[in-house]
C-alpha cells in the first residue's frame, strides 16, 4: 500500500495568455502540473502564464513536450525515429526551463504527452531516447511514465528517478497500457468510478482491466487530464477521498530523493 501519492495534472494546453480553461481553478487541486511546450498546444504566453501560476502556487512543475501535431493534439501516432524523439524532447524540455528559471524556479519532471507518451511505453528505442534526453537536459529531473513501461525502465536504466504513473480517467487493457481514445469505455466520466479505480490502485496496487482481470501496477503519481469534461470534479473528489483513505497527497519532488 502507498500512504502518499502525487497528483499531476496537463495544463497550459490553450493559446493567448488569456484562455486557460480551468487551469487556475485546478491548480489549486494538484501537486504537480505538466506544462504544454508548443508541439501538442500551448505557446509563450501560455507557458509564462502556467509557470508563474504554479510557482505562486508551491506545485511542482514538469515539461510536457509532446509530437509535432498542433491539429491532431498531439494523440495522433507518428512514425518518428529514436534521434527525432530526443530531439523534439531536450527541444521542448529547454524551452520551458528557460521560462521556469526567468520566474526563479526548478523544473521537476518531465512527462511526454498523448501520442509520444504511449508510443514509448512499448517502444523500447523510443523510450531510450526520451529518457536520455531527459538525463542531458538535467540529471535531477524526474521522469513520469506508464507504470511498469518500457519509459519507466528506460528512465530507471541510465540513473532518473522515475515515477510510475496511473490514470483516473482512462480504462485500462490487460496488458496494463491504456485502452485507445478510439475505443469504446476508453475514458471514464464518472467521478465515482475514478476515485474508486484510483484508490484501489494507489492502495492495493491493481486495477481492473477491460476483461475484468487485475492488472499488478505501482501508483507513485495519479494524472488528470485537464481537457477533460469533468477534469475539475475529478480533481476536486481525488483531493477529498485519498486523504479519507489515509493517503497523503504530496508533490512527486518533495517524495523522491537521491539516496
Amino acid at each position: 500500500m502507498n500512504d502518499q501519492v502525487d497528483l499531476n495534472c496537463d495544463l497550459g494546453e490553450s493559446f493567448g495568455a488569456y484562455t486557460m480553461g480551468n487551469d487556475e481553478e485546478i491548480i489549486d487541486l494538484i501537486t504537480s502540473a505538466n506544462v504544454a511546450c508548443g508541439f501538442h498546444a500551448g505557446d509563450p504566453s501560455v507557458m509564462k502564464k502556467t509557470v508563474r501560476m504554479a510557482l505562486q502556487k508551491g506545485v511542482g512543475i514538469g515539461a510536457h513536450p509532446g509530437i509535432p501535431d498542433l491539429a491532431g493534439f498531439g494523440r495522433r501516432t507518428m512514425a518518428i525515429s529514436a534521434e527525432e524523439a530526443y530531439d523534439l524532447t531536450l527541444y521542448q524540455i529547454g524551452a520551458l526551463d528557460a521560462f521556469v528559471r526567468a520566474e526563479g524556479g526548478e523544473m521537476q519532471h518531465v512527462k511526454a504527452h498523448g501520442a509520444l507518451y504511449n508510443m514509448a511505453a512499448k517502444d523500447a528505442s523510443l523510450a531510450e531516447a526520451i529518457a536520455e534526453a531527459v538525463y542531458a537536459a538535467n540529471p535531477e529531473l524526474i521522469l513520469f511514465g506508464l507504470s511498469g513501461s518500457e519509459l519507466v525502465r528506460a528512465g530507471e536504466k541510465i540513473g532518473l528517478r522515475t515515477a510510475n504513473e496511473v490514470f483516473s480517467d482512462r480504462t485500462y487493457q490487460p496488458d496494463g497500457t491504456l485502452t485507445n481514445r478510439r475505443e469504446p469505455n476508453a475514458l471514464i466520466t464518472d467521478p465515482d468510478l475514478a476515485a474508486n479505480q484510483v484508490v484501489r490502485m494507489v492502495k492495493e496496487g491493481k486495477v481492473q482491466t477491460a476483461d475484468q482481470t487485475d492488472f499488478a501496477l505501482c501508483a507513485d503519481t495519479v494524472c488528470i487530464h485537464g481537457d477533460g469534461a469533468a477534469a475539475l470534479e475529478f480533481a476536486r473528489r481525488l483531493k477529498d477521498r485519498l486523504p479519507e483513505e489515509g493517503v497523503k497527497v504530496e508533490k512527486i519532488g518533495s517524495r523522491f530523493s537521491r539516496k
